[in-house]
């Protein structure tokens, strides 16, 4: 299975490991705007979880129907342990990469 991150899917993952285990599509969202300032579609966070899901990094299920959602059942996301795995390999690789380069790019 393949392990490499790409960017995209590298931001879904860090905002599931912030937010823990009742991440929705929603707050996934909010947190790379509030920590990025880029501005995703829905379309694209949930295209990008479901690819995620099915890659075996990410679980969901749905949560119970509640009024406030019109009777509505929320899916909820879940980082896994190869999930966890991938980000923890790709903050090494960067790390690596960077490694002795910092005075390279400050002015």
């Amino acid at each position: 299975m393949r392990r490499h991150l790409g960017e995209f899917e590298h931001l879904l993952l860090l905002a599931l490991a912030r937010l823990g285990e009742d991440a929705t599509g929603t707050t996934v969202r909010r947190v790379i705007a509030e920590r990025t300032g880029r501005t995703l579609s829905p379309g694209a966070i949930y295209t990008g979880l479901d690819r995620l899901e099915h890659r075996g990094l990410v679980s969901s299920e749905l949560g119970d129907p509640t009024p406030q959602r019109g009777g509505k059942r929320q899916r909820r996301y879940r980082l896994r342990a190869a999930g966890t795995a991938a980000l923890a390999d790709a903050h090494t690789g960067l790390a690596e990469m960077s490694r002795g380069l910092k005075p390279r790019w400050q002015s």
